[in-house]
């Protein structure tokens, strides 16, 4: 057995689904590459994938391994599964389904709606038949709503919603929370997901002022000089090495709030935090500028 037959035969035995293509989940480099991560994604949490762009001899080796001419690879428990065209129609007959057996158990995730919300999709619905449907795909973009149940839904009861899903948007969406905000464009659903990838997040003036005023303990902070808070503030705390020390002594999955005049700082300190580890970090949109005009006019503006 050469050395790349041997590093082949580790990998496929390494994880129970082991993926050779080219790219990698989060960025498949091939239109077949990404048919097959899509496939997995809506049954699996986890699998591993290897770029194979990453190193030509694996790129071939792998193909002399299975004496399978075309790359992605898909194996399962050791075994070779196929390619691309094998996958899809194993997919749609329900097969692949069948040999993932428990891999591919539907969850049971644990979905927050609050009070606002909860009432706000209460009223939406027009019948009994009608279910609230969260979508979430593979980018964590979210979707809410209203329609009958589906066949393969997984249905689950917060407060007195019925709330349907797929089973990819199943898979990502525990913890998720259903918020009823106001915006500078009017009432809407913000939908807060911890398992999506870090990002900084924005947050209107006004969503902050409904914080603010539920009595919400906020780690806001304000990445002005002190000059400019003397000029105008709302009371959030200077990010001076103080504050940065306790922002560092907090748990990562902490929800930071950043503002600053017009909303640049405080995106800049957003991602420096999300470098930090930090996966819950929100930028005020527009500054204290837009709070002045949208929320509070007698915070002057400059």
């Amino acid at each position: 057995m050469t050395d790349v037959s041997a590093q082949i035969k580790q990998l496929v035995e390494g994880s129970e689904v082991v993926v050779f293509m080219k790219g990698t989940r989060r960025m498949p480099q091939c239109g077949f590459s990404a048919q097959v991560v899509s496939i997995l994604d809506s049954l699996l949490d986890d699998y591993q994938t290897i770029n194979v762009l990453e190193d030509p001899a694996l790129r071939q080796g792998i193909k002399d391994y299975s004496s399978w001419p075309t790359i992605p690879q898909v194996y399962l428990r050791g075994e070779f599964i196929g390619g691309c065209d094998i996958m899809r129609e194993l997919h749609q007959t329900g097969e692949l389904e069948r040999q993932l057996g428990a891999l591919a158990a539907p969850p049971q995730p644990t979905v927050h709606i609050t009070p606002g919300a909860e009432a706000a999709l209460l009223g939406a619905l027009e019948s009994d038949a009608d279910r609230v449907r969260l979508e979430i795909d593979a980018s964590y973009q979210h979707g809410l709503s209203i329609g009958p149940r589906e066949p393969k839904d997984i249905e689950i009861e917060v407060g007195q919603l019925k709330l349907v899903l797929d089973s990819a948007s199943a898979r990502r969406a525990d913890g998720v929370e259903i918020h009823f905000v106001k915006t500078p464009d009017g009432d809407a659903f913000r939908i807060d997901n911890p398992r999506e990838p870090a990002k900084v997040r924005g947050v209107s003036v006004q969503e902050l002022k409904s914080l603010l005023d539920a009595g919400e303990a906020l780690e806001l902070f304000d990445v002005r000089t002190p000059e400019e808070q003397a000029k105008a503030s709302i009371g959030a705390r200077l990010l001076d090495e103080a504050a940065q020390d306790h922002i560092m002594s907090l748990p990562r999955t902490t929800p930071l709030y950043f503002m600053c005049h017009l909303g640049g700082r405080s995106h800049t300190a957003c991602e420096h935090f999300l470098a930090q580890g930090f996966s819950r970090v929100f930028n005020v949109v527009g500054g204290i500028d837009r709070w002045s005009q949208e929320v509070d006019e007698t915070v002057p503006r400059y």
